[in-house]
């Protein structure tokens, strides 16, 4: 099954490149740029990774993110998430950067686009992995800083084509942002935003009523609203669902808890991935192998899953028929 699901041709949409910062490279970074960490080996950062809920994993994600600080840097990280698309099957990748996790540290924006744009065309030239980079805004900050972050992104708006929503999301809904998300499609981008992650169903309402998002980051609590299913269903609006994390999180106490194989059979367009790899213990294949583990995953499902995730990408037409060609080709 593990080498059936490597060879998919897949697509990732939910993962965040700070997330990717394995432990290895992170000590290697804090040398590089003399910051000093509170672990002195890479054994001690993989015993923290322990987490209770998303804040717990966000505390060391930011701390994680200072070690971030030229486009090298920036460039060896996405390098190395590419690296693991090219030797995982992935053929397509959207990632979510955090601008506002390093301008607050007085890192231009143009220094970390620059070097993620650099990694992300050496991708595409090097492994054949092509990819569109999405802007996050974090929620908890003010729409205000959000606009801020926006417009000082605007000169780089080659580089990036869609914008999305992440960080702590309880108490900081959708309808926040309004106002940056209408700028940001009249400016020409698509939108994303996480919704039902550890927020209620109504989150998902207003992401997609009020930001009129293009797809869901995560979404899981849809299951909890049946009327919310069926537009799910009925308007084909993609989940980025990513298994892992939510275990780790506890979203789900288990992952032979987990509804995303139910709102598959359902005829929700639920697609998985990693969201922070270096943190929940794995990348694509393992997320696909923990829902076979643990809920019996098929075939069947994972050609399915491939070419959702496909679909659910901003690929244009033309080649998002082509991979979904091959995919379901692949295995007669």
């Amino acid at each position: 099954m593990q080498d059936f699901i490597h060879q998919l041709h897949k697509a990732e949409l939910h993962m965040h490149l700070e997330g990717s910062l394995e432990p290895e490279l992170m000590m290697q970074l804090a040398e590089r740029n003399s910051v000093q960490l509170p672990y002195q080996t890479v054994e001690e950062v993989r015993r923290a990774y322990q987490f209770s809920n998303l804040q717990d994993f966000l505390d060391i994600y930011y701390q994680g993110a200072s070690v971030l600080q030229t486009e090298e840097d920036f460039s060896d990280l996405t390098w190395a998430y590419l690296r693991k698309c090219k030797a995982q099957g992935v053929v397509h990748t959207e990632p979510f950067f955090d601008p506002q996790a390093h301008t607050q540290r007085g890192i231009p924006i143009e220094v970390v686009i620059r070097g993620i744009d650099h990694a992300l065309q050496r991708g595409k030239a090097e492994l054949g992995v092509s990819s569109y980079l999405i802007l996050s805004f974090l929620r908890h900050l003010s729409e205000e800083e959000a606009f801020a972050t926006f417009e000082a992104a605007l000169p780089f708006g080659d580089k990036f084509i869609a914008v999305g929503l992440d960080s702590s999301e309880l108490g900081h809904p959708p309808e926040k942002f309004q106002q940056v998300f209408a700028k940001a499609r009249a400016e020409g981008f698509k939108a994303v935003a996480h919704a039902g992650e550890e927020g209620p169903p109504s989150y998902v309402w207003g992401a997609l009523d009020l930001l009129k998002v293009d797809r869901i980051d995560h979404g899981v609590r849809a299951f909890e609203d049946e009327r919310l299913m069926q537009r799910l269903i009925q308007e084909q609006i993609p989940l980025t669902v990513c298994p892992l994390s939510n275990t780790r999180l506890k979203v789900f106490a288990e992952m032979r808890h987990h509804t995303l194989l139910e709102m598959l059979d359902r005829g929700v367009m639920v697609t998985v991935n990693s969201d922070d790899p270096a943190y929940f213990g794995g990348y694509l294949v393992e997320n696909f192998m923990a829902l076979h583990d643990a809920l019996d995953l098929t075939c069947e499902q994972a050609k399915q899953l491939a070419a959702n995730s496909i679909r659910a990408s901003f690929l244009p037409d033309s080649d998002k028929q082509k991979y979904i060609t091959r995919t379901q080709s692949q295995f007669v």
